[in-house]
């Protein structure tokens, strides 16, 4: 008979997106001056650029953010980004295959991007795929260490995938990453996950 492993109350709620910011690389030519080596180019009268304006209608839960984000991919701004951010938004209106697609081809440009990593981790986890989830996870590990909840959420994956020894270790690394708070919870996680073993 197979035992159930029961998270306390209230569930651990680690899983969530994490927008991508604009690279340092993007940023070499938005003080003022042009590149005097590069050939002509549009300026905007906007001073943001295409990706900044996705980002600052993103923020403010604007519908057109997600359009903006498609002019910011054609005019080759920030595109890595652009594609994880619009990875978020159809991710947010369940339009997964979409979102798979945005936060791959987001990886195709950057892949070691971390943000996408660990949205299309939160992603896969999200729809049961946990296998994939796990493997990007790991991927946003190595990419961000120092990023405790892609720790937290490998931990709770690898539960689902009945890998208690590994969610174990895991949550121990997450405890020495976090406060007084978050590693009462690591620890509560822990004694179920060992409660579930015997």
């Amino acid at each position: 008979m197979a035992k159930v492993v029961r998270f306390p109350s209230p569930a651990p709620q680690k899983f969530g997106f994490k927008p991508a910011r604009r690279r340092k690389a993007d940023v070499q030519e938005q003080h003022g001056q042009l590149n005097l080596f590069a050939g002509a180019k549009v300026v905007s009268i906007s001073s943001r650029t295409p990706f900044e304006e996705a980002l600052y209608l993103d923020d403010l839960g604007d519908a057109h953010a997600r359009h903006v984000y498609e002019k910011a991919i054609a005019a080759g701004d920030s595109v890595a980004d652009a594609y994880c951010n619009l990875g978020i938004l159809e991710s947010k209106d369940q339009h997964y295959t979409r979102a798979i697609d945005c936060f791959t081809k987001c990886l195709a440009e950057a892949p070691r991007h971390f943000e996408a990593h660990y949205n299309l981790a939160n992603l896969y986890a999200e729809i049961g795929n946990f296998p994939l989830a796990k493997v990007h996870y790991q991927f946003s590990i190595e990419i961000e260490p120092e990023f405790p909840n892609s720790r937290f959420n490998l931990a709770l994956t690898q539960a689902m995938l009945r890998e208690v020894e590994d969610a174990i270790i895991t949550l121990n690394a997450y405890r020495t990453m976090v406060d007084q708070q978050e590693r009462q919870q690591a620890d509560t996680l822990i004694q179920s996950l060992l409660n579930a073993r015997v």
